[in-house]
């Protein structure tokens, strides 16, 4: 490699290490204050001389982490199977049957991502109160299976990419349209239905606004809004919170690592940004 590619590519390895390092700055310093002890919290090195685990153990005994992960796994697990569902059944109709109104149907999903979820918020809650679905996981799960478009896209542009050869040859032997999605079209989309549940999943995982409004109580709500409970009207307790931050974020870090691959390869194929 000539020496001007070379210092065109260390350069750019200087500008990305820094870019990754700014991203990650606030979260590895919120890690490493979690071991401080509370009199040296707000103090600005970043290591503590004498780290302590008594934030982490506050925050596994006098916190209900257990109960509160299980809310935020059925949430996230009721999101993705109502997600995924809607997903593959939209896109297998829209591929295969090539409705006379597709292109205006794609037009309307590709208008809906456009539109912030906190306009459709107040309706929502007005519908789930309505429904009698507050503090239930019905409430947290149904609402939110409304924000399936962007799987419905990805996995459209999948099915679109199956051969057609393939699926006219299952239509000439008399498949019927359910023997064929079950058959040929899910096995092909596998990889593709594992990208969409992991995005999603962690989409929901840290999803907010919508658990504070309708499950609000500690027994029913989840891990980010539980995380208020070390705010007190006596001061907040940073070691705790950070502390409870970082177990909390240990289930979705594990699934974007153990996945992070098919993440970035479903937003390569499908074209979405």
């Amino acid at each position: 490699m000539p020496t001007a590619d070379r210092a065109r590519t260390g350069a750019w390895h200087v500008v990305l290490i820094g870019v990754i390092l700014i991203m990650t700055f606030p979260v590895l310093w919120g890690i490493l204050t979690s071991f401080k002890p509370a009199n040296d919290i707000h103090s600005l090195s970043p290591f503590s001389a004498h780290p302590t685990l008594d934030h982490y153990v506050h925050a596994i005994t006098a916190w209900p982490v257990g109960l509160l992960l299980g809310n935020t796994f059925v949430m996230a697990a009721g999101v993705v199977i109502g997600q995924v569902l809607i997903a593959v059944l939209g896109a297998f109709a829209l591929a295969y049957f090539a409705p006379r109104y597709r292109n205006l149907v794609l037009t309307l999903l590709t208008i809906s991502l456009a539109i912030p979820p906190q306009a459709l918020i107040i309706p929502q809650f007005l519908m789930t109160a309505k429904l009698g679905w507050l503090n239930t996981d019905v409430g947290l799960i149904v609402p939110q299976l409304g924000s399936s478009a962007l799987a419905v896209l990805l996995l459209l542009q999948h099915v679109d990419g199956l051969p057609g050869s393939l699926l006219n040859a299952a239509k000439l032997d008399g498949a019927r349209p359910v023997e064929v999605l079950w058959s040929i079209v899910l096995p092909a989309l596998r990889p593709a239905i594992a990208a969409v549940s992991i995005l999603v999943f962690i989409t929901t995982w840290n999803e907010y606004l919508w658990p504070l409004l309708v499950a609000p109580r500690q027994i029913d709500t989840t891990v980010q809004i539980g995380l208020r409970q070390f705010e007190t009207a006596e001061g907040t307790n940073f070691g705790g919170l950070l502390a409870a931050a970082t177990l909390t974020s240990l289930p979705i870090l594990i699934v974007y690592l153990v996945a992070s691959r098919r993440i970035t390869d479903a937003f390569l194929q499908s074209g979405l940004k």
